[in-house]
């Protein structure tokens, strides 16, 4: 017998060691996904969301408010009419038309705006963002631009509610990953399913620019920023793809057809408009002059150096859309208020720019953004503007949002306080299409639940 097939006692005893230890850890995996399964339909039950609105009936008249119509104007005294889903009058009471008879709602001494618009967002793709399976917004690969991310979206959400009780109720699906994630979709955020929220669908493709700069070390013992030294190579590999777009895109009948190829044919048609996530004001200059050169007007998504090159910015007619401003500055070198204001500078070097919260919870603070924007000398309408009629004009879908005008959605909220600000804003109706949505969301829940504990009721 070969020795190499000697077992001993010794190695038999090791063996189903091993092997009692293999199956504990796969007992101790079970136990933890069981857990797991259990506190997330233990947090599902803490709220059942309702169902979505049903569509109103007849006319549906909400009147003696101040209209921010969304544009920069205000209307005091004023009255929206609602008929079928759509906006037939938006004014002063004393025009307005002769209405049959319907549902009134008076809102005497409160405010009324259009439904804020959430743009960047993973609203519906993540539940949880600590427990993998609930997480659905990334796709392995480098470019990806077929990815469709509105098939992903979970319309269930228990987080939705509570983005649409601060006025939220239209929002931007995005998907994340590498360079090139995929496409997203407007969503708005009452439906039973992807296909009764879509808005637009895949009008937008995402692409994450390479960082011209990095921060060496890791939390929390950061050192010093240095150059990316495979920025250049990153961006070549960016252009290489484009320019296979480009050649396939020109094909009137390829032999083959390629998915990703395709995509793309709507960008340089501009049939889909291209968003360009990045900070850093020399990878957005970059990015600009590079698009450009395929004809294409890109969008940039973060801008938070934009301050630097105003100029060409404004030359090149580029719009933003800025993420939070409730936030630090990028550079150690930089007021700390920076973030606060660089809305009211935008403005006044006249460049478009809409305000984002990006992730999916944290969307619920949009307003709150806006507000922060006010406190530091942007005009009160150009801050709802930015959170309403510029990020709808900016996604392609401002001929049915963002303004309280004749032929849109009757997409508005009714507030009792000032929206934009924390301390004051209560959202007392929301209308999608003209449907009456529920405010109520699992946070208020459980507000609730503990109120009346403690209260010892």
């Amino acid at each position: 017998m070969s020795q190499h097939n000697i077992i001993t006692r010794k190695d038999k005893a090791c063996l189903a060691s091993k092997s009692r230890a293999s199956l504990s850890l796969k007992v101790k995996n079970m136990k933890n996904t069981i857990i797991t399964i259990l506190l997330l339909a233990t947090a599902q039950l803490l709220f059942a969301q309702g169902s979505p609105a049903k569509a109103h009936e007849g006319v549906l008249s909400i009147a003696g408010g101040t209209l921010h119509i969304g544009n920069g104007e205000v209307v005091e005294n004023g009255i929206v009419v609602i008929q079928n889903g759509k906006i037939t009058y938006a004014g002063p009471m004393a025009s307005a038309p002769s209405l049959p008879e319907g549902r009134t709602i008076l809102a005497k001494g409160k405010d009324i705006y259009p439904g804020m618009v959430a743009l960047n967002t993973q609203l519906g793709l993540v539940e949880i963002g600590a427990v993998r399976a609930t997480r659905d917004g990334s796709e392995i690969g480098t470019f990806n631009p077929s990815i469709r991310s509105i098939i992903a979206y979970n319309t269930d959400s228990k987080v939705i509610p509570t983005i649409r009780s601060n006025g939220i109720l239209t929002a931007q699906i995005v998907p994340q990953g590498n360079v090139m994630p995929g496409q997203s979709s407007m969503v708005q955020l009452d439906a039973w399913n992807w296909e009764d929220a879509a808005l637009a669908l895949d009008n937008v493709l995402h692409l994450n620019w390479p960082r011209a700069y990095r921060r060496t070390g890791s939390w929390p013992n950061f050192g010093p920023i240095k150059p990316n030294d495979n920025y250049a190579k990153s961006m070549t590999q960016i252009e290489d793809f484009m320019n296979q777009a480009k050649a396939y895109a020109s094909m009137s009948s390829p032999k083959a057809t390629n998915l990703k190829f395709e995509t793309l044919k709507g960008v340089f048609s501009g049939d889909k408009k291209i968003f360009v996530r990045t900070d850093n004001a020399k990878s957005m200059i970059h990015a600009v002059n590079m698009m450009k050169s395929y004809g294409i007007d890109p969008v940039i998504v973060g801008g938070a150096e934009a301050h630097l090159i105003l100029d060409f910015l404004k030359e090149n007619n580029v719009s933003l859309i800025l993420n939070q401003t409730q936030r630090l500055p990028r550079r150690d070198e930089n007021d700390v208020d920076l973030p606060f204001k660089l809305p009211r500078i935008l403005h006044e070097a006249g460049i478009t720019f809409a305000l984002s919260m990006p992730g999916f919870y944290e969307v619920r603070n949009l307003p709150f953004q806006a507000g922060q924007a006010v406190g530091q000398g942007l005009p009160y309408e150009k801050a709802v503007e930015a959170v309403t009629l510029t990020p709808a004009r900016i996604a392609g879908v401002d001929n049915m949002l963002g303004t309280l005008e004749n032929g849109k959605d009757g997409t508005l909220i009714i507030s009792e306080g000032d929206v934009l600000d924390m301390r004051t804003s209560k959202i007392t109706h929301a209308f999608i299409q003209g449907r009456a949505v529920d405010l109520d969301n699992k946070q208020s829940a459980l507000y609730r639940k503990f109120t009346d504990k403690y209260e010892g009721k």
